[in-house]
This record gives structure tokens, sequence and C-alpha cells, in this order.
């Protein structure tokens, strides 16, 4: 039996790697800033040392958009290297290295880290959830009328499928980076705004409206896409119709 620390165990990813890990017969421990026994701040550090103590592997899955993410690393890193852990396994991003967004650019800085380590490591980039999609799109038909990325496509994936495949790697030696993972198809912005006004009831006129800067040029060019790594089963609709239980 291994014992393995997932970092963010208690979010979305994370809560569904530990199901999967615990149900294989591994032990597992939850990191997360709120939940005892290992209730710990990564960005701190504070009782970071206790929680990785006999540790085998750890899943990082702990991350946050307002920033702190290579401070983490870095505190995480060092304990795991004076702790013995022998596995690291990330969990990254599609695109980091070609979409020059600020969250993407940490995760990018986060994936040296791990690489440098001197650690064993694994590194899995997988495109964005189905849920972010759906926020997305929520909140965009908040308005008469539904704004959309013009020229812009996504690739969105199951949750779950993610998971699976992270306490599949967790399991295993490490693997160093891995191919992508990316979701079965690849959609424009309208194509799932009409999927999710068809799921929720609404009516909504579509407008696709150009941006500018960096990040939407590499966003048309479809750098966050893996359309070659389409591995994922579960389609947008599928998602939504499981979420609502098949009601409309």
């Amino acid at each position: 039996m291994t014992t393995i620390l997932v970092t963010g165990g208690t979010g979305t990813l994370g809560r569904l790697v530990t199901e999967r890990l615990r149900a294989d017969g591994h032990e597992v421990r939850v990191l997360s800033r709120h939940t005892p026994p290992y209730a710990v701040d990564l960005r701190e550090g504070t009782g970071l040392d206790a929680a990785v103590a006999g540790v085998d592997v750890i899943v990082h899955c702990a991350s946050t958009v307002r920033g702190g993410d290579e401070q983490a690393a870095r505190n995480l890193v060092r304990a795991a290297r004076e702790a013995g852990v022998a596995h690291l396994v990330y969990i990254s991003i599609v695109g980091v290295d070609r979409v020059p967004l600020g969250y993407y650019k940490a995760k990018l800085a986060v994936e040296r880290l791990v690489e440098e380590s001197g650690l064993g490591w694994t590194i899995l980039r997988a495109t964005q959830f189905h849920d972010l999609a759906l926020r997305i799109l929520e909140g965009s038909a908040k308005l008469p009328v539904m704004l959309l990325p013009a020229g812009v496509s996504d690739q969105p994936i199951d949750v779950a499928e993610v998971a699976e495949r992270l306490a599949e790697l967790a399991a295993s030696p490490p693997a160093g980076r891995v191919d992508d993972m990316g979701g079965p198809e690849v959609r424009t912005f309208p194509e799932l705004a009409r999927a999710y006004l068809r799921a929720s009831g609404k009516r909504r006129a579509l407008l696709p409206v150009r941006l500018a800067g960096r990040t939407y040029r590499a966003a048309r060019a479809g750098g966050h896409l893996t359309p070659g790594r389409a591995v994922g089963k579960t389609t947008f609709e599928q998602y939504l119709a499981a979420r609502s239980g098949g009601r409309r």
C-alpha cells in the first residue's frame, strides 16, 4: 500500500483523485488550507514537513488564479526532498507554453520547478474542464445577448477522466512529461453556447466579439487545444445531460 499526499485534495479535481486512490487501496492524505489534520497553506509552508513525512508520492493539484503557485511549489519541493518523497505528480494545462495568460505563465514556471526538483516526477497537461466552459457560458447568459470570443474554440474534458489518469500516474513510476489529455471534441464557442441553451431551456442571441491582445490571438490560433490528443470520452452535451439528470 502506497502513502500518497494529494494537495488541493478537497477541490474539484483533487477530491476525485483522492476518491479514486482510496478505492484502489492506497493510504491518502488530503492537504488543503482548511482541512485537518493536514491544514496547510502551501504558500506559507507551515506544517508542511509533518504532512509529507512518510509519504511515497505527492499529487499536486492545488492551484489558484490569485497568485502564489510558484512559492507554493517551492515549499512543496523543498519539503518533498527533505522527506525523501520518491515521486511528484503535477497537473498542468495544455497551452501553458503557448498562451501568454498570467495564470498559464505561473503553471509553466511550476512545471520547471518540478522538472528541476531532483525528485522523480510526472507532469500531465489537460485541457480545461467542462465546468469552466459552463461557468463562462452561464456568465455570458446573464445578458440578453451572449457575448462570445470570435474565432475561439475550446476542447473541454471531464474532470473525472483526468482524475482517473492522475491516479494511474501516481500509482506508476515517474514518467516525466506524459502525453497531453484533451477532451473528445474541439468545439467553437457558439456551438458550446447552443448546447448550453438547449440544455437549460434558455433563449439568447449569440454575438461573437473580436478582442485584442496576445492572449486572444494565441487562443484564436488554438494554442490551448490538443486535437491530436482528443482522448476524453464525455462530450459537453453528455456532461450537461448528466448534470441536469437528463431534464431540461
